[in-house]
């Protein structure tokens, strides 16, 4: 084979071509892309494939020779030195200094690195009560070409800037003031790659090193990090049954999931959204509104989001498509308050000065605007509706004492408490763990320690899986009281 060196670079910098490739080889070595006894190509084969003579070649290779980067035996060819290349390797690998930012989120991928369940053999069956993105033959596949061709057909569109597609915008806009009632302007609305993206962004943008920022406790883990990433200090915020609990708190930012919160699913009353708005109003702080799988209700009337009720401009709503489109599908956006936009716009143009799935973007906003969406929302929920009250009524049937259901008319999994102590909860999901059945533990949301609890979802499972589910956890659950009598 070949020897292919980066020639032409070395041929600038160096006078003599002899001396270019002399270079080119030593530095092939010391990176170590020429290993420990790599035979190198004859005098004849490298003058002829780089054009150059023999005697050359030759004189090049005494020189690394002398050096002792290489060692030649008689009638075998001529080899790189066996521990030099590793040597010089070793020496060349610079410890890199990190950034606050680099050091903080290092130390996060390495704390939240959450290892997989260990299921013994023989491995039964699993059932996975775990959150799960939408299986794909729950959506509507031909109606998602017939907008992607539509896209096709109308021929190529320059990018439109870091804000994602105007017509997405538009029909997104649209679509709020419609689901949610909530009247934004298509120009206040930027696109990311998924929620967490505008999250963390947003977090940059709000959080100085050092600040205080207000979580709710449990809450989504995603944000945290994005918070301690930026150098903010968390102050949990206790939830109860009826959402966040207001305080004076001495903050400017405050995270939360009001319409249902994540992950209990409690609702935010009217009276306590108000005080949050007061709050806000009276600490010139910014709340930042995450609706995460708010879409599907199963009954009551639908609950405003905070930014319905927010007249300064305080709330920034964000939202997803994560739950309703396919898995490979990745978008998320954010309602800004006017002057907030120029600057989130110029922070997420260093990530992407171009959207990207610009072809998908487009085809989703045909998607909204002939109506496809909202019919397959409305098919969602007839389903997923009809699973939630089945799974509600297998565990209300078949294991009413392990559990106490935090139940709501939304979303896609279920908060239900352990009525047991903690041991007798760590020694019932080892049990059912072993019987093939996968849940969420809720202590992964939680900024401090608090009873045990745990998360069911259910939207991507048949009856039969959600039933012989349950069933498994019932004999688990049986055989850990046994246990402890």
């Amino acid at each position: 084979m070949e020897l292919w060196l980066p020639m032409d670079t070395y041929e600038l910098q160096h006078r003599y071509k002899y001396e270019a490739l002399y270079h080119a080889l030593r530095d092939a070595i010391h990176a170590g892309t020429l290993e420990g006894g790599t035979r190198l190509p004859s005098t004849r084969e490298l003058a002829r494939q780089y054009e150059m003579s023999r005697g050359s070649v030759a004189q090049v290779y005494d020189m690394l020779l002398a050096d002792g980067y290489v060692h030649a035996h008689r009638g075998r060819g001529t080899f790189v030195t066996e521990t030099l290349s590793t040597q010089e390797n070793e020496k060349q690998e610079a410890v890199l200094r990190l950034s606050p930012w680099g050091e903080r989120v290092q130390m996060l991928n390495t704390q939240h690195d959450v290892p997989r369940a260990q299921i013994p053999s023989p491995k039964p069956s699993i059932i996975n009560f775990q959150m799960q993105r939408m299986p794909a033959e729950h959506f509507p596949l031909a109606e998602w070409k017939s907008a992607l061709a539509a896209v096709h057909r109308s021929g190529w569109r320059e990018p439109s800037g870091a804000a994602g597609d105007p017509e997405l915008r538009e029909a997104i806009a649209s679509h709020l003031r419609w689901t949610r009632g909530i009247q934004a302007d298509a120009s206040q609305i930027v696109l990311f790659s998924g929620s967490m993206q505008g999250i963390t962004l947003l977090s940059q943008l709000l959080i100085a090193e050092g600040t205080t920022v207000v979580l709710e406790n449990p809450g989504y883990p995603g944000i945290a990090h994005a918070v301690k990433s930026c150098g903010g200090n968390i102050i949990p915020a206790d939830v109860d049954t009826a959402g966040i609990i207001p305080q004076p708190w001495e903050a400017q930012t405050l995270f939360v999931t009001p319409t249902r919160q994540f992950p209990t699913g409690a609702v935010l009353g009217l009276d306590r959204r108000r005080a949050l708005l007061a709050w806000a109003s009276k600490r010139n702080a910014v709340i930042i509104e995450d609706d995460y799988d708010s879409e599907f209700r199963w009954g009551g009337r639908p609950i405003e989001p905070l930014k319905v009720l927010d007249r300064e401009q305080r709330v920034i709503y964000v939202g997803s498509f994560s739950q309703t489109m396919v898995a490979s599908f990745r978008l998320g956006y954010a309602v800004l308050p006017p002057g907030l936009v120029e600057p989130l716009l110029a922070a997420k143009a260093l990530y992407e000065p171009v959207p990207p799935a610009l072809l998908e973007q487009r085809a989703l906003a045909k998607f909204m605007t002939r109506g496809g969406y909202l019919r397959h929302l409305r098919r969602l929920t007839r389903l997923y509706g009809e699973r939630h009250d089945f799974f509600v009524r297998e565990m209300e049937l078949q294991l009413p004492e392990a559990f106490t259901m935090h139940l709501g008319d939304a979303g896609l999994h279920i908060y239900a408490t352990w009525n047991g102590d903690v041991d007798s909860y760590q020694r019932f999901k080892k049990l059912a763990q072993a019987d093939g059945i996968l849940f969420r533990d809720a202590e992964r949301y939680r900024l401090t320690s608090g009873h045990p609890a745990a998360c069911f979802a259910f939207a991507h499972l048949e009856k039969e899986e959600i039933t012989e589910g349950i069933q498994r956890m019932r004999l688990a659950w049986e055989k850990c009281t046994f246990s402890f009598r």
